[in-house]
């Protein structure tokens, strides 16, 4: 059986959704341990012309949500990026996870050839088909910013490594 791109992209997004929330829960504990306001943790970003670790944070769940939606041709839930605290993005991250597995993947695999339009800023769109659009554009922009949630993280001197990042993959370790 030929792998499919439901089972390419809906179990990495809750995968790495859910690894974000764990990173969290760690710089919240970190945030503790040392009297830090998480506020300044979820203020931080990597250069200046980067977004912070909050805007990591919400750019992912909405690449994820939008980007599984659209290949299953459904209308994403609508987030009004409000978040201000560690808790409130973990509640995001849930929230993602929740709506991405209401998702039809028979409806994601029979959008491999399909063209899909998308928003590319403000006034400009894209169009690709929806093999090109998982591969190329959702699945390395969502990992772009999960990693560069995780690297802000690490840079703050959270003790996080790769496992951290990859989650619970589905490994049998011999």
């Amino acid at each position: 059986m030929a792998f499919s791109m439901s089972q390419a992209s809906l179990p990495a997004l809750e995968i790495g959704l859910n690894a974000l929330s764990a990173i969290l829960d760690k710089a919240e504990a970190f945030a503790a341990a040392r009297k830090i306001d998480p506020a300044i943790l979820l203020d931080t970003r990597l250069a200046p012309d980067m977004f912070p670790l909050v805007r990591q944070v919400q750019v992912a769940t909405d690449l994820a949500k939008n980007g599984a939606a659209r290949l299953a041709g459904v209308e994403p839930p609508r987030y009004e990026d409000k978040e201000t605290t560690i808790a409130e993005l973990k509640a995001r991250l849930a929230k993602t996870v929740a709506f991405i597995k209401t998702l039809d993947a028979k409806r994601v695999d029979a959008a491999v050839d399909r063209q899909i339009t998308f928003p590319l800023g403000p006034t400009n769109k894209g169009e690709m088909s929806g093999g090109d659009y998982l591969n190329q554009f959702v699945l390395p922009n969502v990992y772009f910013h999960l990693t560069a949630a995780y690297a802000i993280l690490r840079h703050c001197g959270v003790e996080i490594g790769k496992q951290d990042f990859l989650g619970a993959i589905p490994i049998k370790v011999t």
